[in-house]
């Protein structure tokens, strides 16, 4: 009787070594963050491949300590031995990890050091081409404004010779004078040159001058403006030092507090 079991387990022995030796349809499923899909499932040991479903799941048959391979583009590589208790579930769940490529850190160009006038030094940038480069005559002066252009086309135009009477009349100058437009162009170039040096005084002395003279700060830009539409306005500011155009300031303020005044009652 003992002898019977005994050749009862030797045979189950050799049956179930035969069992794991032979290969075995595996279900699975792969698990990730991304798509699933297409993802390839290759069994390195018997060089057999396929791809999952749309929702990761795939079949593949394999045997004892085979090794199955997982690729994909978007996850990394990951490779799963068959162990014995794959072939008896005949079932394999693999959960991917996410690939993420990280690019080494480069340095492209110079590093900036914060100093405008340092890094733009070491930049080495080309200069562009200029007039200079082509060796031909060109502009260097203050560009002119808007106004400044229309004034000076006003103002000049193409000398027509007069026939018969021996001199030349430049018909474009005298219109825009009789038209009174040069004149107009000439008030709007003032105006427009007194705004900027209103502002170059709001900037260079409005802190100081209202600690000692204050003014609700909705009327300072109002008070400049008073200030530059004063006739002497330009002879008493432009060019001057600080100290005269404090005066200058000093004076319109009283007239402009004068005239708030009347608003108040």
């Amino acid at each position: 009787m003992a002898k019977i079991k005994q050749l009862f387990f030797i045979l189950f022995l050799f049956s179930f070594s035969i069992g794991l030796a032979q290969s075995v349809e595996i279900e699975g499923q792969v698990f990730g963050e991304s798509d699933v899909e297409g993802i390839h499932v290759i069994n390195k040991t018997s060089n057999k491949n396929t791809t999952t479903t749309p929702i990761g799941t795939f079949t593949i048959y394999a045997k004892l300590n085979d090794t199955i391979v997982f690729s994909s583009i978007q996850y990394k590589l990951i490779a799963v031995r068959v162990t014995s208790e794959t072939i008896a579930q005949k079932k394999m769940f693999i959960s991917l990890e996410e690939h993420v490529n990280v690019l080494d850190e480069v340095l492209v160009g110079k590093v900036l050091s914060g100093d405008l006038e340092l890094d733009v030094k070491n930049a080495n940038i080309e200069k562009p081409i200029d007039f200079y480069d082509v060796g031909i005559p060109g502009y260097t002066g203050k560009p002119k404004t808007q106004s400044e252009r229309r004034l000076h086309e006003a103002d000049a135009g193409k000398m027509i010779p007069s026939i018969g009477f021996g001199f030349s009349v430049n018909f474009y100058k005298l219109i825009n004078t009789l038209s009174g437009r040069t004149k107009m162009l000439k008030e709007h170039v003032r105006l427009e040159a007194n705004v900027v040096l209103m502002y170059k005084i709001k900037t260079e002395l409005s802190e100081e001058f209202f600690k000692m003279n204050p003014l609700n700060e909705d009327l300072i830009i109002e008070f400049f403006y008073f200030c530059s539409e004063d006739a002497n306005f330009e002879a008493r500011c432009r060019g001057k030092g600080a100290i005269e155009v404090y005066e200058f300031l000093e004076e319109k303020y009283i007239e402009f507090k004068v005239n708030l005044k009347p608003a108040k009652d």
